[in-house]
């Protein structure tokens, strides 16, 4: 007698299965947003673009790896028949990514347009940041060497401009891309200036201090904008920052231990603000590296007192570079604690814990602080963008296909964002989690005996089931 049950014999069949609640998606929002009329004038002949900007949107959204990849993943029999259409080759794609980057300055203005008259948006305040993607390839005048936010110095980048409605809106309005080696100061006004149109008079323009110049600052004052920044501190500040407990600053975070100062000037405020929480964060990072210099000297004294090879961690590795090393620490000199001294008089500054904002409206402190801590709304969205969008790396060859490429990052992002503002329930919800469960309803296709297909959904879940069947309101 059998002891235990056997596994029902697998029999192979022609079904197949793919996610279909983002391609129900992005095809909603697409018509809801009347997307087709902003890029159907860009491309009349051919296949229609508007439903190849549909599958790259879905597979931005989906899978998301390279042009070719996404070549494949549309090209499926059932995925062109549900996007309405034919097969085509890989190159349409990278041609559709040069017709949107061609045309970026006047897509981007109407995706603005459809947007503002979709919505009557609460304010039109905005935050503005910058970062920057990798780049693979080395044909793009775009891509140059600079300062990597992702921690990539071997690789070319190019530098990204994003701007958002501050909160409670947080939905994106604008992308600008640049060259690798960019600064944000001369970024930012073609980031801003992409945008100004669009604000109410008064608006507050929000943004870091990497950004902050006269010149930018004047730049929105000229428009009847307001700013808030942060500022770097100087030597100037020095004097405050000695004076500070003496002027009875004002408590305004007990939790974090944060005291503020305000400071009227003819043509803006300077909030300044000491931080217990952020000076011991600061006091241990430096003591961090205080021990980590302590460890590099002991180790070039080992390699002096054994006569070796300095480690190559400090040596210039370069073939075409001959140098001749001649070293001396002061560790023959000095104890480690004197050492540790040292660094210390040396790293710590008096600063630890201080910083400064800037702003050409006369808040109160507490307001200042807590507009500007807002700001990282839109660091979550270069998060998303970069992580879970994926907008990085970008692996195409033009300028045009670069600008292309984050057209359509920048698409599926606005999607993800509008349905947060859109439904309560996902306003703290992260990109991961909505496009997860977005990807959880598939759909399956049994091909029936008498050629018919039938077609099968399943995984609906609370989130994909608000997306897709409640009604969308205008605002």
């Amino acid at each position: 007698m059998p002891q235990k049950l056997r596994t029902n014999d697998i029999i192979p069949n022609e079904n197949i299965c793919f996610p279909i609640g983002t391609i129900l998606t992005v095809n909603q929002l697409y018509d809801i947003l009347d997307f087709s009329t902003v890029f159907s004038k860009h491309k009349k002949n051919g296949i229609d673009i508007n439903n190849l900007l549909k599958a790259l949107v879905s597979y931005k959204l989906t899978d998301n790896f390279s042009i070719s990849k996404a070549h494949e993943w549309i090209n499926r029999a059932e995925v062109l028949d549900i996007f309405n259409l034919p097969e085509f080759s890989e190159r349409t794609l990278y041609r559709v990514l040069e017709t949107l980057g061609n045309n970026r300055e006047t897509i981007i203005s109407d995706i603005q347009d459809r947007l503002f008259a979709r919505y009557d948006f609460e304010h039109t305040n905005i935050n503005m940041d910058w970062t920057s993607i990798v780049l693979h390839g080395d044909k793009s005048p775009l891509g140059k060497y600079g300062y990597s936010r992702d921690h990539r110095p071997d690789k070319k980048q190019v530098t990204l401009g994003i701007s958002e409605l501050a909160d409670p809106i947080n939905v994106p309005v604008g992308i600008t891309v640049e060259r690798g080696n960019l600064s944000d100061q001369t970024h930012f006004k073609r980031t801003y200036q992409q945008v100004n149109g669009r604000l109410k008079q008064g608006s507050l323009v929000v943004f870091d201090k990497g950004a902050h110049s006269v010149d930018n600052t004047a730049l929105i004052r000229a428009d009847e904008m307001h700013y808030l920044t942060a500022r770097k501190l100087n030597t100037s500040d020095d004097k405050k920052i000695a004076t500070f407990w003496k002027c009875s600053p004002e408590l305004i975070d007990q939790e974090n231990g944060i005291y503020g100062l305000k400071i009227i000037k003819p043509s803006s405020v300077n909030y300044f603000y000491f931080s217990r929480k952020l000076q011991k964060e600061q006091l241990d990072s430096k003591a961090r590296k205080v021990m980590r210099q302590i460890e590099e000297a002991k180790a070039i004294q080992e390699s002096i007192d054994k006569n070796k090879k300095l480690p190559k961690r400090f040596r210039i590795n370069n073939v075409l570079v001959d140098v001749t090393y001649s070293l001396q620490t002061k560790l023959m000199e000095l104890d480690e604690q004197e050492a540790i001294k040292l660094l210390e008089e040396h790293l710590i500054t008096g600063r630890e814990g201080f910083f400064c904002l800037k702003s050409s409206k006369n808040l109160t402190l507490k307001q200042a602080l807590q507009t500007y801590r807002k700001k990282d709304s839109i660091e979550k969205i270069i998060n998303s963008l970069k992580n879970e969008i994926e907008i990085k790396p970008l692996r195409v060859w033009t300028d045009a296909s670069v600008y292309g490429a984050v057209i359509i990052g920048f698409i599926a992002q606005l999607f993800i964002s509008l349905m947060r503002y859109e439904f309560n329930e996902l306003k703290h919800k992260s990109t991961k989690f909505i496009k997860n469960s977005l990807l959880n309803l598939t759909v399956t296709v049994d091909f029936m005996k008498d050629q018919a297909k039938r077609y099968i959904y399943a995984n609906f879940d609370a989130i994909n089931s608000l997306i897709l069947r409640q009604k969308w309101a205008k605002s």
